[in-house]
């Protein structure tokens, strides 16, 4: 019976990969789309800038305060049943967005597309390990991690569309039809779950973690703009610091924790974690640059900017699947160091520009960088996913996927926090802004992000030696 049903799995696997990317593109599109259509919500819900930039936050915070949670209830209750819960959540979430004219209300239905967003992210892997065999997983998770930037990088300019010919609202009511679409699909297609585990979810552990994660990335994010020195933002990140420390102490304790912290005993695990998470700060501290530069620096329409910001995400969906499938054929080390390496040089490349660089190289060297991000992610997911069994396949996702949101929030505070700064010593007062008719302060902020993201992946590129040098030796722990 059993081999009846791997059989019909395996017939359907390509099928259940698009439904797969379908959720997972539309949930990381909605975290990059609304982006551009701020300012026209600014001053249609009659708020100010400040307050409607919770509508992005509170998004991003909410699947990182629950992305391991539903992680958790995937390895516990059946990863398909949670995939078809956080597609029902992010459609009922899209549509109460689109029907709001109320800011607390718009944040809060954001905050539900947000859980299920995270219930998607956290299976979408352990789904595909599963009903792919592994000579076509590596081919598999490129897919998945090409779709996953598309969503990113293809939000702005398609809300940019949208905005231009409706209303901000349909943004939200755009992923009606595609959830419910989504959802037929999963019921149809993806593998029974009758999963039964007599393990019970660690409400101690998530608790202290969803507040631990809500303070420090609310406060950094808040930070940005009242000060890191506000006696609020100091407390928050002082009872996220000590209720972190609780949640690593509760869940050392508990059988059947949130987390199980003995999966990063295997070395090839917690060094591709470590180096995902480098390669997602570098390359969303370039996404959260290169519109400035664009726009403001060398005097690109809006049109434009979204025309040359299309470039990475372009070269990524053909190198992705590419580098997937070279991995199931020569492995992934020796791809992951490639890609890291060449991220490095783009990136170090791009802090050369200045306002009179033709388009052809600065387009020449984004290529360059996209390729190494597209070589590294592909086999890096898959290096990821091998490396658990079976049983912990939602919980590795759910780390993985956690990583990959983590990498952006600090790639895109970290690198404007670091821009402002060298802004700030340029001009000799403190500024958050681009300043008008001062391009070059702008450049010279520009050029530090830059190489210290180049930097970083150099450390994340070192690393990955380290990985394929003792992996040959047989001295790194695969399993």
């Amino acid at each position: 019976m059993s081999s009846v049903k791997n059989k019909t799995y395996n017939k359907n696997r390509w099928i259940i990969l698009f439904t797969v990317v379908s959720a997972t593109f539309m949930s990381t599109l909605d975290g990059s789309i609304v982006n551009v259509a701020l300012p026209d919500m600014s001053i249609k819900l009659h708020v100010p800038m400040a307050s409607i930039e919770w509508v992005v936050t509170g998004f991003l915070i909410t699947i990182l305060a629950t992305i391991l949670i539903f992680g958790r209830l995937g390895d516990i209750k059946g990863k398909t049943k949670i995939f078809r819960l956080g597609v029902i959540l992010f459609t009922l979430g899209s549509f109460l967005c689109g029907l709001t004219n109320s800011l607390l209300f718009l944040i809060a239905a954001r905050c539900i597309q947000a859980v299920g967003a995270a219930a998607t992210m956290a299976t979408n892997q352990g789904i595909i390990t599963q009903v792919f065999p592994p000579n076509e997983r590596g081919s598999a998770l490129g897919i998945v991690g090409t779709f996953v930037a598309l969503g990113g990088m293809t939000g702005p300019p398609l809300g940019g569309f949208i905005i231009s010919i409706a209303s901000w609202k349909y943004i939200f009511f755009l992923n009606v039809p595609v959830g419910i679409i989504v959802f037929i699909m999963c019921v149809k297609t993806f593998p029974k779950s009758n999963k039964s585990s007599s393990e019970k979810l660690d409400p101690k552990g998530s608790l202290l973690f969803m507040v631990s994660i809500i303070l420090m990335f609310g406060a950094l994010v808040q930070g940005q703009s009242t000060g890191y020195n506000n006696p609020f933002i100091i407390y928050a990140f002082i009872i996220s610091f000590i209720t972190f420390i609780l949640f690593v102490i509760v869940e050392n304790k508990l059988e059947s924790p949130l987390l199980e912290f003995s999966i990063f005993k295997n070395s090839l695990f917690s060094i591709s974690i470590i180096c995902g998470f480098i390669s997602f700060v570098a390359i969303s501290a370039s996404n959260i640059i290169l519109p400035f530069y664009f726009e403001d620096a060398i005097k690109l329409s809006p049109a434009s900017t979204g025309f040359y910001m299309m470039v990475s995400p372009i070269v990524l969906s053909v190198v992705a699947p590419i580098s997937g499938h070279m991995s199931d054929k020569i492995g992934s080390e020796i791809l992951t160091l490639i890609g890291l390496t060449l991220t490095s040089v783009g990136l170090f490349l791009i802090s050369t520009l200045n306002i009179s660089s033709s388009l052809v190289l600065i387009v020449i060297y984004i290529i360059i960088m996209t390729i190494g991000n597209g070589m590294f992610q592909s086999p890096n997911n898959s290096l990821i996913m091998s490396t658990v069994e079976q049983s912990k396949l939602g919980i590795a996702g759910s780390v993985n996927a956690l990583v990959r949101n983590l990498g952006f929030v600090v790639g895109t505070s970290v690198s404007t926090l670091i821009l402002y700064n060298k802004m700030s010593d340029k001009i000799g007062y403190r500024v958050i802004d681009y300043i008008k008719g001062k391009d070059y302060v702008f450049m010279y902020g520009m050029k530090y992000v830059y190489i210290y993201a180049a930097l970083l992946c150099l450390i994340g590129a070192s690393i990955t030696g380290f990985r394929l040098y003792y992996s040959k030796k047989g001295k790194l722990k695969a399993s």
